[in-house]
């Protein structure tokens, strides 16, 4: 998600994989689950309002390898991630960052892109979606 300002939001991970880091807010298709119901449900679920996928831009395929999952510490993991990026035309949108859902992610920042790539805190998979802009 980029709001006008071209800062991309960051949500810090409370679950494995990739827990303690920032990750752009997203998650999985379910078995039977297209890609535009999927779409609707995780930005519902991850920034609370529902947006269609027409709004987004895709981004292309991403392999994401994690040393541990989900299930375990000791099991590792690896994902084929679908990115899109979702460019929001006003701020307001998903304003009040306090409001977001809180599975996934404890707290919500917006980063600059040069933020973004030079922070170790952000996850490197995350990284790797704004290596191009």
């Amino acid at each position: 998600v980029q709001n006008p300002a071209g800062q991309v939001l960051l949500g810090e991970r409370c679950n494995r994989p990739a827990q303690g880091c920032w990750f752009v807010p997203g998650g999985r298709v379910l078995k039977n689950e297209s890609l535009a119901k999927a779409f609707l449900r995780l930005t519902a679920a991850e920034l609370g309002v529902a947006m269609p996928i027409t709004a987004a831009i895709l981004q292309g395929p991403y392999d994401h390898f994690y040393t541990d999952s989900v299930f375990d510490e000791q099991v590792s993991t690896h994902y084929i991630a679908i990115a899109y990026r979702l460019c929001l035309d006003q701020a307001s949108a998903v304003a009040d960052l306090s409001e977001l859902p809180k599975q996934q992610h404890d707290r919500y920042r917006w980063f600059s892109l040069d933020e973004l790539r030079a922070d170790t805190a952000v996850h490197p998979n995350t990284q790797a979606y704004f290596l191009k802009d």
